[in-house]
């Protein structure tokens, strides 16, 4: 029997029953400065949800690069546990705070999301570079 498949099978199924809840867990928010010295100094797991057509024009350097739509296929990926941060950062903060919420509710217990999103870096003439 392969367990890492069925852990696998078995958390994408608790994740996709989270996305699919009402309820909201409230994530918390970090500052889009925060999370940028945090990704700098890799003390956490910058995840950027936007859709491969809005990355094309520039991704944070070191940021996890997974689509929104992908999140429950590749949970695996991500950082689960306190030791590491989980920052979730979209294009305006719309999609990270639900994505964030979800992941909370989902049993990730160090993930916030990132308040201004990428549309804020770009604004600030933050150093962009190509996925």
């Amino acid at each position: 029997m392969n367990f890492k498949k069925i852990f696998s099978t078995l958390a994408s199924s608790m994740l996709m029953l989270a996305l699919q809840s009402t309820a909201h867990a409230n994530a918390p928010s970090v500052t889009l400065e925060a999370a940028r010295t945090a990704l700098e100094k890799s003390t956490a797991t910058v995840v950027d949800i936007r859709e491969p057509s809005e990355q094309s024009s520039g991704v944070a350097k070191g940021a996890l690069l997974i689509p929104m739509g992908q999140i429950s296929k590749r949970l695996s990926e991500l950082p689960k546990g306190d030791a590491k941060p989980l920052l979730v950062i979209c294009n305006t903060q719309n999609r990270s705070t639900k994505i964030a919420d979800q992941l909370q509710a989902a049993g990730y217990t160090n993930v916030s999301y990132v308040q201004g999103g990428m549309s804020q870096w770009t604004a600030r003439g933050w150093p962009l570079v190509k996925p």
